[in-house]
């Protein structure tokens, strides 16, 4: 018997190598990675009153220490094959592209995360408190969260679940295995339907809205999970590259890619909130607490945005004449819907939510061009020209919400716009700083906004697809209509009533919505160094 085993012993078994993982390379994930665990155990560990200003130091130590890895890794990328096919590497075995496009996104989603935290982290608005319930499982308006408030408890959870959110977004833009993507989508996903049923005031609002995207997200998980299943089946493998290589040479079905296309297509579109995909979208964004609202306005859309390229262009990019026709209608939808319907809306939140719609139909406009180019040329691409436009959007968008938490009563955030009457007497440099906002999404010029429709048109044109551009410029014009009213609403009309309150800003709200506005002027007015940056990330690595 001891014979037999020393000979099954003697037996070479085969070495299985080990991963080989870019630390140095993927070092912002792994800083962002790292905050989020030692949030949760700071969670544990600390006593209650200390929790919040420590999670707070250590999210914002956090994401500035992984911008500065952001940058140091966007410089260092290497040229492949003369520029042609992007600057990058493919790591992780093939699951994450450190490529132009995904640092850049990763550098854009940081800055949003950080105006984010400081949103989060804002005291002075309710009395010393955040915005967040004190605690979530006590029944709205019980004798439970009477006591919570009266002893002052706080939610400081929400730092390492943002950050959980903020790594999930860059896993997700950077992922090039249909597996990994999934995953990132998930953990993206997961803390922010926990963080929109936190609002410390219209519990039962915003836990009606944290349901509805927790079960409209998770149905459109299974639909994206189902194409992954459909593109593996089309294929034989989860990688974009060799996916994009069975689509060149059509060795499958052609009814099975299609499906696959489709249904990754709804998962995606979900997210950045097209039509007809985008029913979540002003339900959630009322609902939620403004802080979360402002985080989900600018990096969930940004991080989906740059993964529906990443899809679309390299793995599916050999089968552009089957999916841009449709791309087209939902482009055309979409900027319809949401600038039509924003003018029938009274609540300041839904109306920015239809907004974010139109917004998503302009970025598509961009998309469906469909052109990388070498990064070299001097015309803006797609993928760069999308870019651009998601900065400038976030940063606004970020700036547009941290307004929203100024403007009050009795009862917290006064969000009907009939409250907003006279705002311009009451606050002038408030509303002066919110009317930028508002044209800036109506693409007026010296704004960022205006600079990132001009570039998401230039690509479509460059394309060939000036019909569409032309029906985005008719849409823009009806867009203008509504954010015109709001600036006329705040100036030119007189105040109801007691008029509208304006809470005392606090120092990081301040902060906040100065960096918006200075940035929204600045990329409208010298947009170049920018525009480079973005022209010279604009190109997937293959």
């Amino acid at each position: 018997m001891m014979s037999v085993l020393q000979q099954l012993g003697a037996v070479e078994r085969p070495q299985i190598p080990a991963p080989t993982v870019e630390y140095a390379m993927l070092a912002p994930l792994f800083v962002i990675a790292g905050v989020a665990v030692l949030g949760v155990i700071l969670e544990a560990f600390l006593p209650r009153r200390n929790r919040f200003s420590i999670q707070v130091v250590v999210a914002l130590v956090g994401i500035v220490a992984a911008l500065a890895t952001t940058v140091w890794v966007y410089t260092d990328l290497q040229v492949i094959d003369g520029d042609r096919l992007g600057r990058g590497q493919v790591g992780a075995e093939g699951a994450i592209s450190i490529d132009g496009p995904g640092v850049f996104s990763w550098g854009i989603l940081l800055v949003f995360g950080l105006l984010s935290v400081l949103l989060f982290a804002e005291r002075s608005l309710e009395g010393g408190l955040s915005g967040f319930t004190g605690q979530a499982a006590d029944a709205p308006g019980s004798a439970a969260e009477t006591q919570a408030t009266e002893a002052r408890l706080e939610h400081s959870e929400v730092f390492p679940l943002a950050m959980f959110a903020l790594v999930g977004m860059m896993l997700f833009a950077t992922a090039n295995d249909l597996l990994t993507m999934f995953v990132a989508l998930e953990v993206l996903s997961l803390p922010l339907y926990l963080l929109c049923g936190l609002a410390r005031r219209r519990r039962l609002l915003s836990q009606e809205a944290a349901f509805k995207y927790f079960l409209l997200g998770a149905f459109s998980s299974v639909f994206f999970l189902y194409g992954i299943a459909l593109a593996y089946g089309y294929s034989g493998s989860f990688q974009l590259t060799d996916i994009a290589t069975a689509v060149s040479t059509r060795t499958g079905s052609d009814a099975l890619l299609l499906a696959a296309m489709a249904l990754m297509a709804v998962g995606l579109l979900f997210k950045i909130g097209a039509a007809p995909f985008h029913t979540w979208t002003p339900d959630v964004y009322q609902g939620a607490p403004t802080a979360v609202t402002a985080f989900m306005a600018a990096g969930t859309k940004a991080a989906a945005f740059v993964a529906l390229l990443r899809v679309f262009y390299v793995a599916f990019g050999a089968a552009t004449w089957d999916w841009q026709p449709i791309i087209w209608v939902i482009a055309i939808i979409t900027m319809f819907l949401g600038s039509i319907v924003s003018i029938a809306q009274t609540d300041v939140k839904r109306m920015l939510a239809y907004s974010s719609i139109a917004h998503a139909g302009f970025l598509l406009v961009g998309f469906v061009g469909a052109y990388q180019g070498p990064a070299g040329e001097d015309r803006i691409t797609s993928v760069s020209s999308v870019l651009f436009y998601l900065a400038i959007y976030g940063v606004s968008s970020i700036g547009a919400f941290a307004v929203v938490t100024l403007v009050r009563d009795g009862s917290g955030e006064t969000t009907h716009l009939s409250r907003w009457a006279g705002l311009g007497k009451r606050s002038p440099w408030l509303a002066g700083t919110f009317a930028l906002f508002m044209l800036s999404f109506a693409g007026i010029p010296l704004t960022g906004g205006f600079i990132g429709k001009w570039g998401v048109f230039s690509a479509a044109i460059s394309a060939g697809f000036w019909p569409l551009v032309v029906i985005g410029v008719l849409v823009s014009a009806i867009a203008a209509y509504f954010y015109m009213r709001v600036i006329v609403l705040m100036f030119f009309t007189d105040p109801v009533g007691d008029g509208p309150s304006v809470a005392l800003s606090g120092r990081l709200t301040t902060v906040v919505i100065a960096v918006a506005a200075v940035s929204t002027i600045a990329l409208g007015i010298l947009p170049g160094p920018m525009i480079d940056l973005a022209q010279h990330a604009g190109a997937f690595v293959r």
